[in-house]
């Protein structure tokens, strides 16, 4: 069986096709990802025992530099056409194309498994970007939803109207470019009646839709066997659990400060710091030992010798810190992450920040909660029901409707 995993996006976006990309290799499959060429990545990839297809631009690159959201449209055309010009030639002759990330790049993809007559799957890693009468869509920048609608339906009907006015152009006009016709409605394309849902249940619990037919797999997850860099674990073992600070793909342009406010905060606790780079390009606010910054780590193995975990509350890091047992904090910063940093806070194993920029009494706060014995021993008592087989789940689906 050959299969194409198609992503744009982050390493939230890129690291669970990874997991399903080794999954599916232990089977017998032959798999490629397109990606775009960060070197992160590409090299996320070969860990994996998977080739990477570069495809886009820089994803790093494209989110430090701040684009206005008045280029949404432009900068989706050609993401559309990235898809077109790279994925016909890396499809041929696959039996399958699994698509994900944002709605432009997704829908290009699906448009070149239609066209070469390919069977396509149509995957999210956060379930708000499917239309449900229990909850709102999310707002594209530039176009916000209008505060005094509460009606979901009507909310989503507005979704329909951007999304068409933003991508479907662009859509259209790259179809018409290999013979395809026009679209009605993109997201709905790009949905299908069938959509996965490659997120954690106990984390993440369905919403109703009475109009889709949804598989919620459970998070992919990549075992990740890379031991903690040297100064790290001597950091590490040199006295009690500090807490971890990062922000993954973040660049946190509105908060150039956010370094010295999260080691203050956490100093005011009586914990050490490690502190994670991250797109933001976090580092050292003085020379005390305190304070140990890395650059990209094993999660998994970090997260389970730490006091608690403030993050961003990407899918995949709130994931990951759960499946540790390590109290979070989520400073959520866009898109699906007040969604995570919500559910934290719900499910008791840590603490939402109220906003994207961390103040020293707000991000103090939050981590009192976080640090709370109770706290830790609901995130621990969560740990073990966080599933690890989401991966292996998307890969027997694959494998089974093959043949």
């Amino acid at each position: 069986m050959r299969v194409l995993l198609s992503t744009y996006g982050s390493r939230g976006d890129v690291e669970p096709m990874a997991a399903l990309a080794a999954r599916l290799r232990e089977h017998g499959a032959q798999v490629r990802v397109c990606a775009p060429p960060d070197e992160d990545f590409a090299r996320r990839l070969a860990d994996a025992g998977v080739p990477l297809i570069p495809v886009g631009p820089s994803a790093r690159a494209l989110t430090r530099a701040r684009p206005a959201p008045a280029s949404l449209p432009q900068r989706a055309a050609r993401l559309i056409a990235g898809q077109l010009e790279t994925l016909p030639a890396a499809a041929e002759g696959c039996d399958v194309l699994v698509a994900t990330g944002p709605l432009p790049a997704a829908a290009g993809a699906l448009s070149v498994a239609e066209r070469l007559g390919v069977r396509a799957v149509s995957v999210t890693f956060q379930q708000l970007t499917l239309p449900s009468p229990h909850h709102p869509p999310l707002a594209y920048p530039g176009r916000p939803l209008p505060p005094e609608v509460t009606d979901h339906q009507v909310l989503w009907d507005l979704d329909t109207r951007h999304t068409d006015a933003l991508f479907g152009e662009a859509l259209d006009t790259n179809r018409a470019a290999i013979g395809l016709p026009a679209v009605d409605h993109i997201r709905d394309y790009v949905i299908g009646g069938r959509p996965w849902v490659a997120t954690d249940p106990v984390l993440d619990p369905l919403y109703e839709r009475p109009d889709l037919d949804v598989v919620q797999t459970g998070a992919w997850i990549l075992p990740d066997e890379r031991p903690l860099p040297a100064e790290l674990t001597a950091f590490l073992d040199a006295g009690a659990p500090p807490v971890y600070v990062g922000f993954g793909s973040m660049p946190l342009h509105a908060s150039p400060d956010a370094a010295r406010v999260v080691v203050e905060a956490v100093r005011a606790q009586g914990r050490r710091v490690v502190l994670a780079r991250g797109w933001a390009g976090l580092s050292a606010v003085d020379g005390q030992d305190d304070c140990c910054v890395v650059g990209e780590v094993n999660q998994q193995a970090l997260f389970g010798r730490v006091a608690a975990v403030v993050h961003h509350g990407g899918a995949g890091t709130t994931t990951t810190a759960a499946r540790a047992g390590a109290p979070q904090v989520v400073v959520p910063q866009a898109v699906d992450q007040p969604y995570w940093a919500g559910r934290v806070a719900e499910l008791g194993i840590g603490a939402a920040h109220d906003g994207p920029t961390p103040a020293f009494d707000s991000l103090s706060a939050a981590l009192e909660t976080a640090l709370a014995p109770g706290t830790r021993a609901r995130a621990g008592a969560l740990a073990g029901r966080v599933r690890a087989d989401g991966a292996e789940v998307a890969a027997r689906l694959l494998l089974d409707a093959h043949g």
